[in-house]
């Protein structure tokens, strides 16, 4: 019956899953949001999510450190955004079609490494939640959003984070400046590619990061394609938060409640067929990017190229 989804077990449930599970759209969402805000559009997260989730899980497995699976799951994510950066800044390529061609690459790059190196599903020892002391002893609240592991405190510590270093830092006004108008800020001085590489490599190690939280923290886990959209999902989330931080916090929150609803629905058997419950999450991203279009600017100069006169 459907009325088993309003009980409280049920709700602590989607509550607290629905926290944890927002995690890699924090991390790519806000890494997006960095590129998007200087004017570098980069649909190849979701192809950069994979290799990090790849790279995490596999180091991870063979050296017993998880540290190390995160810090490989940086660099691999660094290599993508640079390699996105210098296709889109410096050779001035439609950052749409290169977007789409490093998704691609990822995602056969992923696939290829686990039918190499580890030819089935495997599991690892991952990240185990870690109480706050005190706070983690308050009813309800303690168990949703003190309980959790590293990851999912660091994304939400990493919130607050961007938008300060987005708003009130010298960097970030740069970040906004070429953003909007870059003719401007290189009149002023201001090294417009430079920014715009250090904001992708910037998205593409939280994109890294975004995976490795799937395969070492959520889900102890790598298959192909593990993500399964939520890296397209997260540039989405970008355009519902209008280009913000927290912005982006509101719409991964929404997008993870109703992707731990539809999990419960199954878990439940509840009479509603799966295959409507596993596509709640897409149909939601189609309606947040209908309205986004509607009530948000995007930056001026997002999607293109600069090219310095004289």
């Amino acid at each position: 019956m459907i009325s088993e989804l309003f009980t409280a077990q049920v709700l602590l449930g989607i509550l607290t899953s629905g926290i944890r599970l927002a995690t890699p759209y924090l991390y790519a969402g806000i890494g997006e949001t960095f590129g998007q805000r200087s004017g570098v559009l980069n649909l190849g997260v979701e192809g950069q999510m994979l290799v990090g989730a790849f790279a995490a899980f596999y180091v991870a497995r063979i050296t017993g450190n998880l540290g190390l699976g995160l810090l490989a799951a940086l660099f691999v994510g660094a290599l993508m955004g640079l390699a996105m950066a210098f296709v889109s800044i410096t050779l001035r390529a439609k950052q749409g079609i290169s977007g789409i061609g490093f998704f691609l690459f990822g995602l056969g790059l992923s696939d290829l490494l686990f039918q190499t190196l580890l030819g089935s599903v495997q599991t690892v020892s991952g990240f185990r939640p870690l109480a706050i002391p005190l706070l983690s002893k308050i009813p309800v609240l303690g168990e949703v959003f003190f309980n959790q592991n590293l990851l999912v405190y660091g994304a939400y510590l990493l919130v607050p984070l961007a938008a300060f270093v987005m708003d009130k830092t010298t960097f970030g006004l740069k970040i906004r400046a070429v953003g909007e108008n870059p003719e401007a800020a290189d009149s002023l001085g201001v090294n417009v590619s430079l920014v715009r590489y250090i904001t992708v490599t910037i998205g593409g190690m939280l994109s890294g990061l975004a995976g490795a939280s799937l395969s070492i923290a959520l889900l102890n886990v790598f298959q192909q394609n593990l993500t399964s959209g939520l890296g397209f999902i997260a540039v989405a989330l970008v355009y519902f938060g209008g280009w913000r931080p927290w912005g982006v916090l509101a719409g991964a929150l929404l997008f993870s409640m109703v992707n731990a609803l539809q999990l419960w629905v199954q878990v439940l058997g509840l009479p509603i067929p799966s295959e409507f419950a596993v596509m709640m999450p897409y149909v939601l991203t189609i309606v947040a990017l209908v309205v986004a279009v509607q009530r948000v600017r995007p930056p001026t100069a997002l999607t293109k190229p600069f090219i310095r006169e004289g």
